[in-house]
């Protein structure tokens, strides 16, 4: 069977796109994924992967100018700003790019103070901040989506059929299969409407998109999810025909002997110090501060906290107000199968996501299954599919559960794994380790992500079977 999926980023990184790829393609599909391009490639460049091919279709980088001068004129000072700075590798045609750059700015002067005076007017005088609104979210979908859904349309190969990973990608999945007389299955790796821009939009907006979303979702073969409490409302929001819970979780891994210990050697951390570990993406709510705070608590004094992982913004403060600059440490990213052999080496994992948001409530992060496939105990929020996880496993708890918004809280879940005898210690690091082996890895999650495609080819076989 031919299956082609599509995905809002550049493939470099997904882990779990790339593992349902190969699946797939272990599976006997011919599989395409189409992505969108790395800073260094142009539209349509292919990669040989894992035995699937990768499409990579340009995505819009930039505001279209004329909306940007109508709406948010002040930027355009910044756009001058990055065209003079590129003016001296674009030769001649940099040059004449930042030269009309800065004279659209100085045009726009006047209109620059009109709107200005609005923004303050209606935004800041009754203590609502300047933010992008509704017509910057319809344009986002326009101008920057749904024009990299048709590019993606166009470069898809026909397929039996079209996977679409999360909901910017759904409506170009829907039309592929239309065009193909295919099916589509829906991966919906969290709530659409519950994080970021999709929840700050008007309630009407929301209500647009949410029909949107429904109807696509509908028109679907199956709903594939990351966990039980997705699938839950998932099923409560869209309805689908069918639903398919399959979990991030790495492939088995078996730490090696001797341990490499790369944390402590890169952040030169001496070997009876505990290492707490926080891993992945550093967003908003995901608990740093909390945890950076707990560090600071009575008797993790000894503790040194580790962030592994892109810097960004949100980091900067966290790290200069930590009182004991020694104990706190920034590593850079690593590559995905470089990963577990550096989350090995701490003793315990923070996963502390605060109940902000209802993605929050019902996440399992990666970094949770990749501690577990590490055999590192975790430090998690006492949210309900959480706990199921960390404390009711079958063998024992795997780690413990905290109040995400107490850094007293944090501390003492801490204290529970780091100051057991070195003995339990251990015991705790193998119940870890027997519990990805067991029950939270790849190779079974993949399994009813290709049984739902099995059943998929036998149902197109029987449509096409001779009456």
């Amino acid at each position: 069977m031919k299956i082609t999926l599509y995905v809002l980023n550049d493939v470099t990184r997904d882990s779990r796109v790339l593992r349902e790829a190969a699946s797939l393609a272990t599976a006997g599909h011919q599989v395409t994924v189409i992505g969108t391009t790395r800073p260094d490639e142009v539209s349509g460049a292919r990669e040989i992967r894992d035995g699937f091919t990768i499409i990579r279709v340009a995505l819009l980088r930039r505001w279209p100018l004329w909306y940007v001068w109508l709406q948010h004129p002040w930027r355009l000072w910044r756009r001058v700003a990055n065209d003079i700075r590129a003016a001296g590798r674009g030769g001649s045609h940099g040059v004449e790019r930042a030269l009309i750059a800065v004279l659209a700015a100085l045009v726009s002067l006047p209109w620059l103070v009109v709107r200005g005076a609005w923004q303050l007017a209606t935004h800041t005088l009754i203590g609502r901040p300047v933010e992008r609104n509704w017509l910057d979210y319809v344009l986002w979908w326009r101008s920057f989506v749904r024009s990299w859904g048709r590019a993606a349309l166009a470069v898809a190969p026909p397929s039996d059929v079209h996977h679409a990973n999360d909901m910017e990608t759904l409506p170009t999945a829907v039309e592929a299969a239309q065009r193909d007389g295919g099916r589509v299955v829906y991966d919906s790796h969290e709530i659409f409407l519950e994080f970021g821009e999709h929840l700050r939009q008007p309630g009407w907006m929301r209500g647009i998109v949410g029909r949107w979303e429904r109807r696509l979702a509908r028109l679907s073969a199956a709903v594939v999810t990351v966990n039980e409490a997705c699938a839950a409302e998932l099923t409560r929001r869209l309805r689908p025909r069918r639903i398919v819970v399959v979990h991030n979780c790495p492939p088995r891994w078996s730490p090696p002997e001797p341990p490499t210990d790369l944390l402590r050697h890169a952040a030169g951390i001496s070997d009876d110090a505990p290492i707490v570990l926080c891993h992945g993406g550093f967003q908003a709510n995901r608990g740093l501060e909390q945890t950076a705070a707990a560090l600071t608590e009575p008797g993790l004094e000894g503790t040194h906290l580790v962030f592994l992982g892109y810097r960004t913004a949100i980091l900067e403060p966290i790290v200069a107000a930590f009182p004991r600059p020694d104990r706190i440490h920034v590593l850079p990213a690593v590559q995905p199968d470089e990963l577990l052999g550096w989350v090995v080496g701490a003793d315990v994992d923070s996963i502390v996501f605060q109940p902000t948001e209802l993605n929050n409530l019902i996440s399992t992060p990666n970094k949770l299954f990749e501690s577990l496939a590490a055999g590192v105990p975790v430090v998690s929020s006492d949210f309900p599919i959480r706990r199921r996880i960390v404390i009711d496993d079958p063998d024992g708890p795997l780690g413990a559960v905290c109040d995400p918004t107490d850094p007293q809280s944090i501390a003492a879940a801490i204290r529970s794994i780091v100051d057991v005898d070195p003995a339990a210690r251990a015991d705790l690091r193998r119940r870890c380790l027997d519990a990805a082996h067991a029950r939270w890895n790849w190779e079974t999650e993949s399994a009813r992500l290709v049984s739902l495609y099995a059943d998929l080819a036998q149902e197109a076989s029987g449509r096409r079977a001779p009456a």
